[in-house]
């Protein structure tokens, strides 16, 4: 698998996640955008394909379950949703809102390059 031509967005707004994530990301050879609104996410969701979505829970603008639903449901996008706050009940909302995975604030940078790699091989296998 070619992971230089796997394209990520990473939509929080934080800006030292954001940093923290492209950085882990880039290091592993993904090309990686990221922005800090929903409203922004779809824009460039418009402009180009992203591999995999990584969204907040807590957007200023939005609700990431609410992007989640935005974003066109294509069974090659992976959709990661990221909180703050586990719980079973925001877990479930992810999940019924389209998120092919969960991950739990702070995210270790192990267990967000092994979600991505194992999200996108799940991809690869069903090709």
């Amino acid at each position: 698998m070619n992971l230089k031509k796997k394209r990520i967005l990473v939509v929080d707004d934080d800006k030292n996640i954001l940093r923290v994530f492209k950085r882990i990301l880039e290091k592993e050879g993904y090309a990686v955008e990221s922005v800090e609104t929903g409203k922004d996410a779809l824009k460039k969701i418009k402009k180009a394909k992203f591999n995999v979505c990584i969204v907040d829970v807590k957007l200023p603008d939005m609700d990431g379950t609410e992007l989640l639903l935005k974003i066109p449901n294509d069974p090659k996008t992976i959709k990661i949703i990221v909180t703050g706050f586990s719980s079973d009940e925001v877990g479930k909302k992810a999940a019924d809102y389209g998120a092919d995975d969960f991950l739990v604030k702070p995210v270790k940078p192990e267990e967000l390059i092994v979600t991505v790699r194992e999200r996108l091989g799940t991809i690869q296998e069903e090709r």
